[in-house]
């Protein structure tokens, strides 16, 4: 069997399954959706007030905020990389808007300027985008290992929003009219056609990351990256550009969901996110994504953003303590790692020769490729 046939073989034999209608392919296909369907009917029967529009809106909500971190989660791990990050980038996210909110002053000319709304969104996202820079270059350039890289970023990230504030909360983001800085609440508070703003953002940049992941070069670059990283590089993909990137887009994401969270509590405090980045991580995997990188869709991460969300609201509801919650969340997540191992585990792999076998014998009516040939059939199955 030669590598491009190992390569191929996977999506091949999931595709094969389907043509049987296997009910068990079908089920570990579909379950994320599948899991919401059950979590929606055992929560209204559960509560009167849990299946109502109103009730839907308000935990699209906070849905939003698992998503926007979930997409940005998701485009790193189809890397096959992680991001520990998230949950202290949306916190200073939040910091860096009360922050300008609350007036910037120039002690050199003895003024307080207070910047527009919309000045303080691209500042934001701007600090979101630097902190992902800097992780990816760890990454991509110096080679350290995402997890380290990330992990000392969300330690770092998370004590200059600390030292922003000296642990303190901003409050009263609303701005005054006479500053010119109102309009801060609109992100968290209007609602388009009765849908809240962050879920219209949400599925707006969903739309853009799906267009990019199936229609663009960077899409087919990302998934060849993460499936195979050396048979992308020989194929002349780059590998460390696409590596930094993805990381960027992730910071940028977490800040717009900071934005987004700290509008809808009027209020911005440097904690804010902590262990988000587990939800952001628990959101991509319980859409069918793998952690190894380049299995993935933006489809299955809202959907699993809408399991974590309703669940964690539908429990609330119904009056579990915390500590319960914690308990449910968690095992919800192993048994979507479960689903994914045994999903994965149960597609085609090529036969291993044992100690003492034979070497294969040539196929007469196949010809020999050069290496950059065949890593670029195997990057084009992607």
């Amino acid at each position: 069997m030669n590598k491009t046939q190992v390569a191929t073989q996977p999506q091949g034999a999931s595709k094969s399954r389907f043509a049987g209608l296997d009910p068990i392919a079908i089920l570990l296909e579909g379950r994320a959706f599948f899991a919401l369907i059950i979590i929606i009917v055992v929560f209204s029967c559960l509560s009167p007030n849990y299946f109502t529009l109103g009730n839907f809106l308000t935990m699209s909500s906070h849905v939003a905020i698992y998503g926007l971190l979930g997409l940005g989660m998701l485009l790193v791990i189809l890397n096959g990389g992680i991001d520990l990050s998230v949950g202290s980038t949306l916190g200073l996210s939040g910091v860096m808007a009360g922050f300008f909110m609350n007036g910037v002053t120039v002690d050199a000319l003895g003024v307080t300027m207070y910047p527009p709304v919309w000045v303080v969104v691209i500042l934001c996202c701007g600090v979101g985008g630097l902190v992902g820079l800097i992780n990816g270059i760890l990454i991509a350039r110096f080679r350290v290992p995402a997890f380290v890289a990330t992990l000392g970023s969300l330690y770092t990230v998370r004590g200059i929003a600390l030292l922003t504030t000296n642990g303190l909360t901003y409050n009263n983001l609303g701005g005054n009219e006479a500053l010119g800085n109102t309009g801060f609440d609109w992100l968290g508070f209007n609602r388009l056609f009765n849908i809240p703003v962050g879920v219209l953002v949400l599925f707006g940049l969903a739309i853009i990351a799906s267009i990019v992941l199936n229609k663009t070069a960077f899409g087919r670059w990302l998934y060849a990256s993460g499936g195979n990283e050396r048979a992308a590089r020989l194929s002349g993909v780059p590998v460390k550009r696409v590596q930094v990137l993805v990381y960027v887009l992730s910071g940028v994401c977490a800040a717009i969901a900071g934005l987004i969270l700290s509008s809808e509590l009027t209020s911005a405090g440097p904690t804010a996110g902590t262990t988000y980045e587990l939800t952001a991580i628990a959101t991509v995997v319980i859409g069918g994504a793998a952690l190894t990188g380049g299995i993935g869709n933006v489809r299955g991460t809202l959907l699993g953003a809408f399991v974590i969300g309703f669940l964690s609201d539908g429990l609330v509801i119904i009056g579990v303590s915390a500590y319960w919650q914690m308990v449910f969340t968690g095992a919800v997540i192993v048994l979507a790692v479960l689903l994914n191992s045994i999903d994965y585990s149960g597609r085609a792999k090529p036969a291993k020769p044992g100690k003492n076998s034979p070497p294969p014998k040539p196929d007469p009516g196949q010809t020999s490729q050069p290496a950059t040939g065949e890593a670029t059939q195997a990057t084009r199955t992607h």
